[in-house]
């Protein structure tokens, strides 16, 4: 079979039109919409299919804005498993700013056809330089030449690679910013020749199934997964799609912007393909984000910024836009106890540092250390969680100095630095050369550098990050020289640096053979420093001058008062048996005065009940859950669990369990597996889990044993739930538990939360199925408008008020609805299925309605307090819902 990568004709300009004129067709005149904006102009979108000649359809879709003319064109991309849709919003902003705009849904994605060929030169790339023949004959389009439109491409991920590929291989391409995405996908997969296999069974199923993919790449992926071992072969059918191929014609001014937090693509990734352009001659700009595919903040608005000021500079050829340093990254600076989000600042150069600059050398000690890799390389060391993203994502609580990794004992060896004595901040790659010995022909080793406290148990890997090795020949001995995954990580003064070589990892295929490898230290762990990259000062606040002043007449107040301020209230031996208490409880809006989302909160909820918080939206319920859970602080008032103060970090809150999101959930490992790998990452004792109890009340039988992806979404509700009660917490909260279920799915997950409680546990449920809460639920809380409306039983706030349900023998009309609605002594009149819903004023009775509606010859056949949830909801609220 011929390897060599297959190359596209780059389009020239006459004969490009041509070409689109044979293979191009688009379906019909497309279809046209306005998407409309208070200030700013509105925006056209046209769409489109287009057929590509070889029996493939593309769906496009065109936004313009503001008055005719010509403009710079943008492709924009979607990530994998996505479609067009993902990217409308930034399609609608660009327009906006003035460009024209096409989006499309990538072969096999969204509305188009074709097999997914991962950016195949002859089949998405072409499409490319297609998309491109179009917007050279579009009235709107800037031309630079005939059949060369003024052009850029951006995207994240599948849709930023897309955009480099385009660069190099079609000429007309005038400038790009790809986001968290790969330039070398053989080594992205197949890091150093190990099987990356979690990620690359992510990318499958996310894609739909190994058929939706072109032949040789499904054959590829499954003869790797079934070997562990990627082969000559696989490296060469991802490296003739990867942008690395063409790195020599990428040319075009060009924003990197890659994760910190990504196991997928590191930053490695973003550096080889800046110092492939760069070499080029062309301006490149380098942005480290805080997020990436494992989560973290993805700094969506910022980076849109950047891209469009790109995109001024280099399309529209304006000086003026200021496109940002050659080089910036985000850093975390804790978290905001206001939303509890971490904090984030940005530090810059004026030249990109790469990976090893400044560099320092820290000593490490350790003896030559003999470990084990176990038959079939299991039970797996954890580090990144592919698939347990978004805010939740581990390499987010690395961010916030939570150490979540696993290494299992006899199955790894560590070399330890002595602490260090100033602030060290490490930006770029760690690298340290070490000799292996193995029992094998072959040994495969996970490296990672974890930042140690002073006590010596709290270890944070950064970003959750390692770098895995293969090391051929092993058994006679050879020295390795490891590069670390690239980070940006501050080690403060007194901590120590721990190198850890394992011999399995969850997310990567190791042998599955046992051997034992012996590894020993042969020089010291180099560590880049980047001293050129700074953190911009912020201008001194207003606080600074008065607050010494300040300061010193509060402390006389409190010295003449005798009165002291405690970090925290001492527990209340009359609450010790309240699930929970809340008193007074307040939060402003952020910048507001006067402005609350909760305000003079009070409630109590006992043992054994099962408590539904209602409310429409806006009326305070998420962010009360937040300040119970400790994620914000309160203005005002306090909330007790079991008699103890709840503050951020606050130890009574691990008897409290929560499911506020959908949960991310490995989907190659079994239920059960996915609840172990998760209470391992606690660090608790496993006995403390009380598993099996979790799972007979979450009722998940048999299907504990089977994979998590052939899961239905009641069933990964209920798995949720169950790693939301393991260790039994006293108080369980769950925000939505029932979203996305069918009615059977809700049944049983109303037959969970009832199960859980009977054996004296409390639930609290935030939901908007009224009917389902009014089912589930023995007592209420209601909310409007941050405040509370009504607390009690069920069956209290659903059989008492002053609104009666009116049975009708025919529907009532509206016109008679409005006159019992004006009479005397009633607030409102609702029409309903079986009648009339009326609410009675502070002077209306029952007798004197039934008289008026005899008067008005109502055709009556029952009156009576209403009996559902629903109808004494809105009378709660007035309607608000």
């Amino acid at each position: 079979m011929d390897l060599r990568l297959p190359r596209l004709r780059r389009p020239r300009p006459r004969r490009a039109l041509a070409a689109a004129a044979a293979v191009v067709v688009l379906a019909g005149a497309g279809t046209w919409t306005a998407v409309a904006s208070d200030d700013a102009p509105e925006v056209r979108r046209a769409d489109r299919v287009m057929a590509t000649g070889d029996g493939v359809r593309i769906d496009t879709s065109f936004f313009t804005a503001g008055p005719e003319g010509r403009r710079p064109a943008v492709l924009l991309g979607h990530g994998f498993g996505g479609s067009k849709e993902d990217v409308r919003a930034q399609a609608e902003d660009l327009a906006r700013d003035g460009y024209a705009v096409l989006t499309w849904s990538a072969r096999g994605f969204g509305r188009s056809t074709g097999k997914i060929g991962l950016n195949d030169p002859e089949g998405e790339v072409a499409d490319v330089s297609r998309l491109v023949d179009w917007l050279a004959a579009r009235p709107e389009v800037r031309l630079d030449k005939d059949g060369d439109p003024r052009v850029g491409m951006a995207g994240n991920s599948y849709g930023g690679a897309i955009a480099l590929l385009g660069a190099g291989y079609d000429d007309r391409i005038d400038a790009v910013a790809p986001a968290i995405t790969y330039f070398d996908l053989a080594e992205a997969l197949f890091p150093d020749g190990v099987f990356k296999k979690l990620w690359a069974g992510a990318f499958v199923t996310s894609g739909g199934g190994c058929a939706r993919f072109e032949p040789e790449l499904c054959a590829m992926y499954e003869r790797v997964a079934e070997s562990g071992v990627p082969d000559a072969r696989a490296r060469a059918l991802l490296e003739a799609r990867s942008p690395a191929a063409v790195a020599d014609r990428i040319d075009v001014p060009t924003l990197l912007m890659q994760g910190q937090t990504d196991s997928l693509f590191p930053l490695g990734q973003a550096d080889a393909a800046a110092r492939a352009i760069r070499a080029n001659g062309a301006p490149v700009g380098v942005d480290w984000l805080a997020g990436g595919h494992d989560g973290g903040d993805p700094e969506t608005g910022r980076l849109h910024e950047r891209v469009r000021a790109w995109f001024d500079r280099y399309l529209k050829g304006d000086e003026s836009a200021d496109t940002g340093p050659a080089f910036r990254v985000t850093r975390t600076g804790g978290v905001d106890s206001t939303d509890g989000q971490a904090q984030l600042r940005g530090a810059s150069a004026d030249a990109y540092p790469g990976l090893h600059s400044g560099t320092r050398t820290v000593e490490l000690t350790g003896r030559e250390q003999r470990f084990a890799n176990p038959a079939g390389a299991n039970p797996p060391a954890v580090s990144a969680l592919p698939g347990i993203g978004g805010s939740g994502g581990l390499s987010q609580l690395s961010s916030l100095g939570i150490g979540v990794s696993l290494d299992f004992p006899g199955q790894h060896a560590r070399f330890e630095s002595a602490p260090v004595t100033r602030d060290l901040r490490v930006t770029g790659s760690p690298a340290v050369t070490v000799r292996v010995r193995s029992t094998s022909d072959d040994a495969v080793l996970f490296a990672k550098v974890y930042d140690v406290g002073p006590d010596g148990r709290q270890q944070v890997l950064p970003s959750q990050l390692v770098t895995p090795v293969r090391v051929e020949g092993a058994r006679a001995g050879k020295d390795v020289e490891l590069t670390l995954p690239a980070v940006d990580h501050e080690v403060r003064e007194g901590h120590r640096l721990r190198l850890v070589l394992a011999s399995t990892d969850l997310a990567y295929a190791s042998p599955a053979a046992p051997a034992t490898y012996t590894v020993s230290l042969k020089s010291g762990l180099t560590v880049p420093t980047a001293p050129g990259v700074t953190t911009a000062a912020a201008p001194l606040p207003a606080w600074v001058v008065w607050l010494p002043v300040a300061g010193a007449v509060t402390a006389l107040a409190l010295l003449l008062t005798g009165r002291r301020r405690t970090a925290a209230p001492a527990p209340d031996p009359d609450l010790a048996d309240v699930p929970l208490q809340i008193t007074g409880l307040s939060k402003r809006y952020a910048r507001s005065a006067d402005r609350y989302a909760v305000r003079d909160l009070s409630f109590r909820v006992d043992k054994g009940q099962v408590l539904g918080l209602l409310g429409p939206n806006g009326a305070g319920k998420t962010t009360t859950l937040r300040m119970l859970m400790g994620l914000i602080k309160p203005d005002d008032g306090e909330i007790r669990v079991f008699g103890h103060a709840v503050r951020p970090g606050a130890p009574v809150l691990s008897r409290v369990g929560a499911f506020v999101e959908g949960a991310g959930f490995l989907p190659h490992l079994s239920g059960r597996e996915n609840l172990e790998l998760y209470w391992a990452a606690t660090g608790r004792p496993p006995e403390d889990a009380h598993l099996d109890e979790a799972l007979e009340i979450a009722g998940l039988g048999d299907a504990l044993a089977r994979a998590v992806r052939t899961y239905s979404q009641g069933m990964r509700q209920r798995l949720a739930i169950a790693q939301a009660m393991l260790g039994l917490p006293d108080l369980l909260i769950l925000d939505e538990p029932t979203n996305g279920l069918d009615p059977p799915q809700i049944r049983e997950m109303r037959e969970v939360m009832i199960r859980y409680a009977a054996a004296g546990r409390t639930v609290i449920v935030s939901s908007h199925l009224l009917a389902e809460v009014e089912q589930s639920c023995t007592h209420l809380v209601v909310m409007d408008r941050g405040r509370l409306v009504q607390a009690g039983p069920v069956h209290d706030i659903i059989g008492s008020g002053d609104t009666l349900l009116v049975g009708t023998v025919t529907p009532v009309e509206e016109p008679l609805a409005e006159k019992v609605a004006a009479l005397p002594g009633v607030e409102s009149a609702v029409r309903t299925d079986e009648g009339l819903l009326v609410r009675l004023g502070a002077d209306g009775t029952a007798p004197r309605l039934i008289a008026e509606l005899v008067r008005l010859e109502v055709p009556v056949t029952s009156v009576g307090p209403h009996r559902r949830l629903e109808d004494a909801f809105l009378t709660l609220i007035g309607g608000s819902a």
